[in-house]
């Protein structure tokens, strides 16, 4: 209309139009970076929900809101597709209190999975109770006492020996072997309950993240393919994964933090 001789007000005005909606011109995405490296951090984690990807964002130095990140994820519909699980009783819950040094309480269970072949793949997962680190993942086809009593002291080269062990009821947990070495190390043994795997929350959880993040993830071919895919989980979980429970820090992060308070502990006081 203004190239037939119309003012821009006239022809504003037979359209029906405001100035500012002719004027207009969109805002750039200031979200453009962050949806981007949440994308990213979504497709390298595909189980993370959003309050992890919050705190890996965090990790990576971008000052943002938690609010943000929800209404982003929602945008992008990064939500995560619930498996379903099979119903069980909830037994009574008791509480767990978090010792205050590493070494203190490990807790040690199985977990299974199968190879490509279909063949058996046995974990022994062992976690420190104080700083939730994953000590060890030890994939086998077979794991006996023994082989738990040598694992054990493969990490008492490294890591030392802990003062009390957690586990359930398994034969490998109660046999001979196990109890000899306990006692050889002056090691507690305390054993839940039957049926009562909530006593043992913390190697429950552990395992969950486990089985969730990692051996539903991957197909393995065979089991030297399963120890390299679950040892470089078992890394990234311990250096790399924050976690809410202990203040969006990476267990190894909280390791150090609490090992640095115990030194500062002056004797006496």
């Amino acid at each position: 209309m203004c190239d037939r001789g119309l003012t821009e007000r006239c022809a504003l005005k037979v359209m029906g139009m405001s100035a500012s909606s002719l004027r207009y011109r969109p805002a750039p995405d200031r979200n453009a970076e962050l949806r981007t490296a949440m994308t990213t951090l979504a497709a390298r984690h595909p189980r993370y929900g959003a309050g992890m990807l919050y705190l890996k964002l965090r990790q990576q130095g971008h000052m943002v809101n938690h609010k943000r990140v929800d209404r982003l994820y929602t945008e992008a519909q990064l939500q995560l597709r619930r498996r379903t699980r099979k119903k069980v009783p909830v037994g009574a819950r008791q509480p767990l209190v978090r010792p205050d040094a590493a070494n203190a309480v490990w807790s040690m269970d199985f977990v299974f999975d199968r190879s490509a072949e279909g063949r058996v793949i046995k974990c022994l997962t062992i976690v420190d109770d104080a700083t939730h680190e994953s000590i060890a993942i030890v994939p086998a086809r077979t794991l006996s006492g023994t082989h738990v009593t040598r694992t054990l002291d493969q990490l008492a080269t490294t890591r030392g020996i802990p003062q009390v062990i957690r586990t359930d009821n398994g034969k490998e947990f109660c046999g001979r072997a196990m109890l000899t070495w306990a006692h050889t190390h002056t090691v507690t043994l305390r054993l839940i309950e039957p049926g009562k795997p909530n006593q043992n929350a913390y190697i429950e959880s552990f395992n969950g993240r486990f089985r969730d993040e990692c051996l539903n993830e991957h197909w393995f071919l065979n089991l030297a393919h399963a120890q390299v895919i679950i040892e470089a989980w078992r890394r990234e979980y311990n250096e790399e994964r924050p976690k809410k429970a202990l203040g969006g820090l990476t267990p190894a992060a909280y390791a150090q933090q609490l090992a640095s308070k115990s030194a500062t502990v002056v004797p006496g006081l």
